[in-house]
Order: structure tokens, then sequence, then C-alpha cells
């Protein structure tokens, strides 16, 4: 064989080889076949972390509770993150409960979460402490048939310790969310 044939010989060979590693490239999947993702389990999801950032440990809170002094017999409204977005009508206290409505400006969708948070104050206007109203759509007692309900109406007790206590009341809206 002369020289010349040798390398022709050779560089067929060659693209013969780059071809099957080529097609055996595009037919295999990237990543593991499905067998072996079901033998073994995913890595744990990505976590993410802020640093400084402390989790919530409880109920949302509205810091105006703290330094409001609503009027004797009862309930002011205190600011709250959401109040561009709602108002608080028919607010009153009869020495068990807060009451009012709620109703939404912002659109005239179902309302899928609300939370309206009350403060009770004794003779001297100091807060005694506080109880919450809390409307999940779709809970036995709030399901809503027809259009979306842009009002609803709230009644939060006076918690029994402080019964015969608290002389007047303060609301505010910690959570809204709607569709």
């Amino acid at each position: 064989m002369n020289r010349k044939r040798r390398l022709l010989l050779l560089a067929g060979l060659l693209a013969a080889a780059l071809l099957a590693v080529a097609a055996f490239t595009l037919r295999t999947p990237a990543g593991p076949s499905a067998s072996a993702a079901e033998a073994t389990p995913m890595a744990a999801a990505a976590r993410t972390s802020f640093p400084g950032l402390v989790p919530a440990a409880g109920e949302p809170d509205l810091p105006a509770l703290h330094t409001a002094k609503p009027p004797k017999g009862r309930t002011a409204q205190v600011a709250g993150p959401f109040d561009d977005r709602l108002v608080l009508e028919d607010l009153a206290f009869d020495g068990s409960a807060a009451t009012g409505a709620v109703r939404v400006t912002s659109d005239v969708s179902d309302v899928l979460e609300l939370q309206v948070l009350a403060g009770f104050y004794d003779h001297d206007g100091a807060l005694l402490g506080t109880a919450r109203f809390v409307h999940h759509l779709g809970s036995d007692s709030h399901n809503h048939a027809g259009p979306p309900e842009e009002r609803e109406t709230f009644s939060i007790a006076v918690p029994a310790k402080y019964l015969g206590k608290a002389v007047s009341a303060a609301v505010g809206v910690p959570v809204l969310v709607n569709e």
C-alpha cells in the first residue's frame, strides 16, 4: 500500500469514527435516564437565604394599635398596609365586640384572605390585648355564591379576660389577598 492510500484510509476511518460518536451523542438525552432519575432521589430544592431577614414568628401586627387612644364606647380605625385598597365601614363597639365591615375598593375579585385586627383599651386608653377576625375563601362560614363579594362584615369579641375592662376598640387590616 502506498502512502497516499494509507492517508485516505486513515482519514476515512477517522471520519467514520467521528460520525459514530456524533450520532451516539445526538441520540442520547442529556442528564440521567428516567430509570436513573426514579432510582436516585433528586437533590433538595434550591434554598435561598437573606442575611439579616428574620422570618415571621406569628400573626401580623399593626404598630398603630399600640399608640391608638380611641374614644370610650367607640371603635376607631388605625393605619394598615392595605388602606389604599379598602374602606372600613359601620365601626362600632358595644362593650363585648368590635364590629364593622371591610369594603374592598381595589377591584371586584373575590377576597381570598382577610384579617381584621382589633385592639381593646381600658379607661386610661391603655391597650389591654388584641383579637382578630379571619376570612378564608371557601371556608364553611364564608361561601359566597354569585358575583365576587366586595364587602365582608366582621365581629371581633373582646377576649374573656378583658370583658368588663375594655371600654373602646381600634381596628385595622394587616392581611388582604384578592385575585
